[in-house]
């Protein structure tokens, strides 16, 4: 091997081979083995896994336990993203479909049952200054709109509303399905509104509050609108197409609008008239109507007159004649009272309080259809002592009527202008002192303009509207008084007139050529009471009370009774009288 492993020539180490390879022989034949070291035995696989050392077993099952250990961690937190992802998207869709939220839904019903520390604002009072705070307003829904991912509403209290808007957030603080259920409610709901008030870059027009609106957050529905709505208020509220005539027979038969668009009619509007009365227009009338109540009471207040109370149920007619309306009082033939004429002068002339008014339901029987007529409507009545001449009571009522025009004027602007938006109309005209006629100067104005009108008869409601254009034209006013009517067109108590026995000491009050008050002074003599009842051929015992009560002194005394339904109406230039009362009642109509 050393003199291959040095390369010497064959002939050196040939011979130590072969010598070497006999001696092999030889052991191999001596000892039967072969020479040198035994071989190695192979072996089998399992035999070689049970003889490996322990030190290679643990390398193994350590190196084996690390792997499944580093598979069971890849597993587990496979497991833990899939269920971390599936909760993720499990909140994602409850959040989406409102699972668990609370701002947002309806209300618990209000039963009087707890009081919490909420503030409600009113939505009148929102404006610019507020940006930025939350407030809490409560409203019924007049739209929703879905918009994209968000919902526009306008919210109405009484007159006023407000715009608010409410879009998806990223939070989910705004869920798909708050602004769906938002976007739902029917019209009308009632809803109270929690959100950030913030200005707009443009006024918002459809809103009263037109330079705010509220970023909404939470939205609840305190009542829900179930019935179908009679009408929508955005056709009740569209302004007049044209100017309707408020002369002549009303027989509730709607035109339709020159312009195509959907207006609901009056009968439809009294049909429904809780859902009608919330129209900015009909909230304002009412309130101005309201306001002409306070203005009566404030004005004779201060003029030392006291409000009484009288019967409505009385025995007979209050004035005479067949109008009224008759019932059974206990097996005696009764009525309802024209008017509180008979008990206010008893009151006032008789009784010692000198100076009274009232206000109450007066019960007209007449089958008058037409636009300014009502079976029942308010009386504003007032009665006063004179001491010389009845002129003192039209000065009271001057004042009176102007205060209240002023107190209109002054105190119910924005509800005059709610008003105009709907039904546009021009400011009352009207003098100091008030412009005062005799009638047969107003009978001479109308025959001076081609209008046939005899001094001694009545004025038809034709003639009065006429007559009512010509003082505007010629005296610059809508209002105005006439005096010296006939006699014979004036109740059994009007005091004749000294200088003319065909005349009376009576008189009309007229707003654009209509008649809105009528009083006269009273006769205070008994016996001069009973011959102009029996001239009107009234039942003396169905009086007898009112005439005795003259009996024992009386002083002489004049007044007047007030349509209020039917100032609202010409004040503001409406063309029925049927939007000025409340509840109607009409030949046809006795509900709502």
């Amino acid at each position: 091997k050393a003199a291959k492993a040095e390369k010497k020539p064959k002939e050196v180490w040939d011979p130590i081979l072969k010598e070497m390879l006999a001696l092999k022989a030889k052991f191999k034949e001596v000892t039967g083995k072969d020479f040198g070291p035994p071989p190695k035995e192979k072996k089998k696989p399992q035999q070689q896994q049970q003889e490996v050392s322990e030190k290679n077993k643990e390398k193994k099952a350590k190196k084996a336990a690390e792997k499944a250990a580093e598979k069971a961690a890849k597993e587990a937190k496979k497991l833990a993203n899939r269920l971390e992802r599936e909760r993720r998207e499990k909140e994602k869709a409850a959040r989406l479909a409102g699972v668990g939220a609370t701002n947002f839904g309806d209300a618990e019903m209000v039963k009087s049952g707890r009081v919490t520390e909420k503030v409600w604002t009113e939505i009148a009072d929102l404006k610019p200054s507020l940006a930025g705070k939350e407030v809490l307003v409560r409203g019924h829904l007049q739209t929703a709109r879905l918009v994209g991912k968000g919902a526009f509403v306008l919210v109405r209290s009484s007159l006023y509303s407000v715009q608010g808007v409410c879009f998806e957030a990223k939070d989910g603080s705004i869920s798909n399905a708050m602004v769906k259920y938002i976007a739902g409610l029917p019209s009308e709901s009632v809803v109270d509104m929690v959100g950030t008030v913030s200005v707009p870059d443009q006024p918002i027009d459809s809103a009263t509050q037109k330079m705010v609106e509220i970023q909404v957050t939470s939205f609840h529905c305190v009542n829900k609108a179930n019935g179908q709505m009679p009408f929508q208020m955005e056709d009740a509220c569209r302004p007049d197409c044209g100017k309707e005539t408020d002369v002549g027979a009303y027989t509730g038969e709607e035109k339709p609008s020159e312009d195509g668009l959907v207006r609901i009619g009056q009968e439809a509007r009294l049909d429904n008239r809780w859902v009608d009365l919330r129209t900015p227009a009909n909230q304002s009338i009412f309130r101005i109507e309201s306001m002409i109540g306070a203005l009566f009471r404030e004005a004779l207040l201060k003029k030392d007159f006291v409000e009484i109370h009288t019967p409505k149920l009385i025995g007979g007619a209050s004035e005479g004649g067949s109008e009224v309306f008759t019932l059974d009082y206990f097996g005696q033939p009764a009525c309802l009272a024209m008017s509180p004429q008979l008990h206010k002068q008893m009151a006032a002339a008789c009784s010692g309080f000198e100076r009274v008014f009232e206000t109450g339901p007066v019960f007209r029987a007449e089958n008058s259809n037409t636009r300014r007529h009502l079976c029942e409507f308010t009386g504003f009545d007032m009665e006063m002592c004179i001491k010389e001449h009845y002129d003192e009571v039209l000065d009271v009522f001057s004042d009176l009527f102007i205060h209240i025009f002023d107190g209109i004027n002054e105190r119910c602007k924005n509800e005059l202008e709610r008003v105009r938006e709907q039904h546009p109309f021009e400011d009352l005209k009207y003098l100091r002192p008030t412009l005062k006629l005799t009638y047969a100067e107003g009978c001479k104005l109308l025959r001076e303009a081609g209008v046939e009108q005899d001094d001694y008869e009545d004025l038809s409601t034709e003639n009065e509207k006429k007559l009512g254009g010509i003082v505007k034209e010629k005296f610059g006013t809508d209002f105005f008084m006439m005096d010296k009517y006939p006699l014979a067109v004036r109740p059994f108590y009007t005091m004749p007139c000294p200088e003319n026995p065909k005349l009376s000491n009576s008189y009309d009050f007229f707003i654009r050529g209509q008649e809105i008050l009528s009083g006269a002074q009273r006769i205070h003599e008994p016996d001069l009471i009973i011959e102009r009842a029996k001239a009107w051929e009234i039942e003396l015992h169905d009086i007898e009370a009112y005439v005795n009560s003259f009996r024992n002194g009386a002083l002489p005394h004049g007044g007047g009774g007030i349509g209020l339904e039917r100032v609202v109406m010409l004040f503001l230039d409406l063309p029925n009288i049927r939007k000025t009362a409340w509840f109607p009642r009409d030949p046809k109509r006795i509900s709502p």
